[in-house]
């Protein structure tokens, strides 16, 4: 039984620790206390040993945040119970506009009394170890788009424009290597560009590299073969996808996953009227982005294309039929909204949306499997 709740203001350096008895109206105080795992599991048990309390009779709570789950990890370790919450869930009053951290730590002991706290899942290790590489390969993706960008800006400043069919091939990269500019500072310049594309191409195919590696003595392995047999999965976005959302058996029904991904509707209605607005865009953005995006290859008629039958050939059975009932239920609701006149982007949003149904089937479906083999 919980005698004790405890609320965290985690930051970089420091937390503030606020008290609240189970049973009593009073938040208390307590103090600060460094943000180092050790040093705050010592103030933690001091804290036990000051209320004379065992670790099965509190409970701890603190916000997501840029320090991330391991000082949930390193207390839940030690025995402690502890949640992490979303801080957009926390309740809050719409006329309070003090915000400090004393006042954070008192709010969120005092609503993780009155259970009004919404946690949030704790990633594996694993898990985060591939979801940090495959953000690090975004992330150098992006700075490679812009480098790009800066060096055909520069070119198209003095002058020069490329006829050819495409950019970046390479082709297109030995028109860049030939370029004679007459400026000697210019010809630095571009230069300079070339070496920083060149440099942003060798990230991400390294960055690709140690995710193979990586994925080899991952627990999720199958389920990323296993999503590859979808359409519009390949590689990258199939890690993607499984590492951020980790464990999706988590969820007893798709619409929570739709909802953790914010692409479910906002929505203020009141008596008999019924208002819905634009999606919520809640929780996590990237998996949100990758799925409009492989939302668009289902607006081509259904067909098991080459490559998608080449990462179907060691899937079940049952995997390429849930892939092939996908096709068929996600390209005719394309063209159904497209005949009527849709824009471009609601429908990907309605297409992403139903995909994760599919995704979540496909997850349940994966995880029944070794039953079945052991049967």
């Amino acid at each position: 039984m919980v005698k004790l709740y405890m609320g965290l203001d985690v930051h970089k350096e420091k937390t503030v620790i606020a008290l609240a008895p189970a049973g009593s109206q009073d938040v208390e105080h307590y103090g600060n206390c460094s943000s180092d795992m050790v040093r705050l599991a010592g103030s933690i048990r001091k804290i036990l040993r000051k209320y004379d309390l065992s670790k099965a009779e509190v409970s701890i709570c603190y916000e997501a945040g840029p320090c991330g789950f391991a000082i949930a990890r390193h207390l839940l370790g030690k025995g402690f119970d502890v949640i992490v919450v979303a801080p957009s869930l926390i309740p809050t009053k719409k006329g309070d506009r003090v915000k400090t951290d004393k006042r954070d730590a008192r709010k969120l002991a005092r609503t993780h009394r009155s259970g009004d706290l919404t946690p949030v899942h704790i990633p594996d290790p694993a898990d985060e170890v591939i979801r940090d590489l495959c953000r690090a390969r975004t992330d150098a993706v992006d700075d490679s788009v812009r480098n790009r960008q800066r060096l055909l800006s520069f070119l198209l400043r003095n002058g020069h424009t490329y006829t050819g069919r495409s950019n970046w091939t390479e082709t297109h990269l030995r028109y860049l290597r030939s370029l004679e500019l007459n400026n000697p500072v210019q010809r630095l310049i571009l230069e300079e560009y070339l070496q920083a594309v060149d440099a942003g191409f060798e990230r991400i195919s390294g960055l690709e590299e140690h995710i193979r590696d990586q994925m080899q003595s991952w627990h999720r392995l199958p389920f990323v073969h296993a999503l590859q047999g979808l359409k519009g999965f390949e590689f990258i976005s199939s890690m993607v996808v499984a590492s951020e959302l980790g464990d999706i058996t988590r969820f007893d029904h798709p619409r929570k996953l739709m909802a953790y991904l914010g692409l479910v509707p906002a929505e203020e209605s009141s008596g008999d009227h019924r208002r819905q607005g634009p999606i919520t865009k809640c929780g996590n953005s990237h998996v949100r982005w990758m799925l409009v995006e492989i939302a668009g290859s289902y607006r081509y008629a259904p067909k098991v294309s080459k490559a998608l039958s080449i990462r179907q050939e060691k899937l079940p059975r049952e995997v390429k039929e849930l892939s092939w009932r996908a096709q068929k239920r996600l390209c005719k609701r394309y063209s159904r909204l497209t005949m009527r006149r849709v824009h471009a982007n609601k429908i990907k949003v309605a297409i992403a949306r139903e995909l994760c149904s599919f995704i979540w089937e496909l997850a349940h479906l994966m995880a029944k499997m070794p039953q079945r083999k052991a049967a």
